[in-house]
């Protein structure tokens, strides 16, 4: 891949040039252009990650012995997620890019007419997909990415449009139906004893369905398409896919036939309509026998319908295989790098200093300690979006908060929904600029997370005050 460093106009733009740009967008340029000499490969930030975590542990009087047994005693603790994590880019991957999916990304790449105006309709429909499912918006925004980047007639920044594809992940997804916590909250045989006893069950009209929640939810969604808007570059500023050596283009290979009668099952769509047929047989027997909505929250359920929808739409077992093995790739930075966050996540909540504590209690000390009703939404937004940089979250980081933090509102007599949502907001925010979330979009892309963060982190200025804004201006209507 070309340096994107070495991609520069041979003269600086003329000053009426830049002005044309508008100060958000020379915003986002300044921080790509600081992003693209400075910011580390993923796999470096989270190797300083770890560091950092280990020099805090030490500073908090915890043995060396101590830190290097959290280290490893975490390091496989993600497995479960890290594949699950892979197989959602793979089963994303392979469900847009089946032709009935192809055709229909190609279809709506149509509808911008503007560079700027595909940048807002790649956050759009990143976003709105994200309130189903987040990874669905990783997958199917980075696809729709590289559809519009084939089109000739359309100069889009390439770097802006893979930021506005990130967006639903960094800023809508756990507001929606993608939600962890508001969905253990509400399911009683998932929700552990240490926060039941506390909250109790928390139904999702406490939480995700409140009309504060909604609200808000709607509120970041406009904000957020609007800066995607007026932070893309436009003119001589724009960096295409081809200025970063990419090939964007789908090769048109003559379809695989047949040519010997051991390939008759490869071929046929017989063997993916009877996977499908038990495929549904299990599902109906899901909702018959569970709720809805926990049905569809359950990441192993979602990845079970992807890849049963994938064998489904590719409609035969040669194409499906060749669709995974295009896919695979794009999981190669989340094997690699899940097993440093386990360790992180590890030492953080596991190795207790010379006070028997650890680095998690510490910093919950400290903001829950100075919280009132008024300030609680404030304070633990920031607290939550602090830790959220360091701990991935597939559900776990909230069952390490949420006994500290649940406790805080109840002494306080906060509203317990409004505080899982008061979560919710904020751990979306440290995601924009996180590289351990960018890896299923990057790999699709070709680009690195230094290319598109600093259109990211145009976005996390508004996003803070704007979340914690509405975090504590809602809380006076419950």
């Amino acid at each position: 891949m070309t340096d994107a460093t070495n991609i520069r106009p041979d003269a600086a733009p003329a000053a009426e040039d830049g002005e044309r740009q508008g100060w958000l967008a020379r915003l986002a340029i300044g921080f790509t252009e600081w992003a693209e000499k400075w910011f580390p490969d993923a796999f470096v930030f989270v190797v300083l990650a770890v560091i950092a975590v280990a020099l805090g542990n030490l500073a908090t009087g915890a043995t060396p012995l101590a830190i290097a047994k959290g280290f490893g005693d975490g390091f496989w603790t993600l497995i479960p997620f890290t594949m699950q994590m892979a197989m959602v880019a793979i089963t994303g991957y392979v469900v847009a890019s089946s032709p009935p999916a192809t055709r229909l990304i190609e279809w709506i790449a149509r509808f911008p007419k503007t560079g700027r105006g595909a940048v807002a309709f790649v956050a759009f429909v990143s976003m709105a997909a994200s309130y189903f499912n987040w990874a669905l918006s990783l997958v199917f925004g980075a696809l729709l990415v590289r559809a519009l980047a084939r089109r000739a007639d359309l100069r889009m920044d390439y770097r802006a449009a893979g930021a506005a594809a990130y967006l639903g992940l960094g800023a809508t997804w756990a507001l929606g139906l993608s939600s962890s916590s508001a969905m253990l909250q509400a399911n009683p045989a998932s929700l552990p004893k240490s926060i039941s006893d506390i909250t109790g069950v928390i139904p999702l009209s406490e939480t995700i369905f409140l009309w504060q929640s909604i609200v808000m939810g709607a509120l970041i969604f406009a904000a957020s398409v609007i800066i995607a808007y007026f932070s893309a570059p436009s003119d001589r500023y724009v960096r295409t896919a081809a200025d970063f050596g990419i090939d964007v283009t789908e090769k048109q290979e003559v379809a695989p036939r047949m040519t010997r009668p051991g390939e008759w099952f490869e071929f046929s769509p017989v063997l993916p309509l009877l996977l499908v047929l038990l495929a549904v047989g299990f599902m109906i027997n899901e909702f018959a026998t569970k709720d809805a909505l926990l049905v569809i929250s359950n990441l192993n359920t979602y990845n079970f319908v992807f890849l049963m929808l994938g064998v489904l739409l590719h409609w035969n077992i040669r194409s499906f295989l060749t669709a995974v093995a295009r896919a695979v790739p794009t999981a190669g930075g989340v094997l690699i790098q899940f097993p440093l966050y386990g360790a992180i996540a590890t030492m953080l909540t596991a190795v207790n200093g010379s006070d028997g504590v650890s680095i998690s209690h510490h910093l919950a000390s400290i903001f829950v300690g100075i919280a009132n009703i008024h300030t609680f939404p404030v304070v633990i937004g920031i607290y939550s979006a602090v830790l959220g940089f360091l701990v991935p979250s597939g559900g776990g980081k909230w069952i390490i908060e949420a006994p500290y933090v649940m406790q805080a509102a109840v002494d306080l007599k906060a509203h317990l929904g409004w505080a899982v949502q008061v979560y919710n907001a904020a751990e979306a925010l440290p995601n924009l600029i996180n590289p351990f979330w960018m890896l299923p979009l990057l790999g699709v892309l070709g680009l690195k997370a230094r290319d598109i963060v600093g259109f990211c982190f145009t976005q996390l200025l508004a996003h803070v005050p704007l979340v914690l804004f509405l975090l504590w201006i809602l809380a006076y209507t419950l």
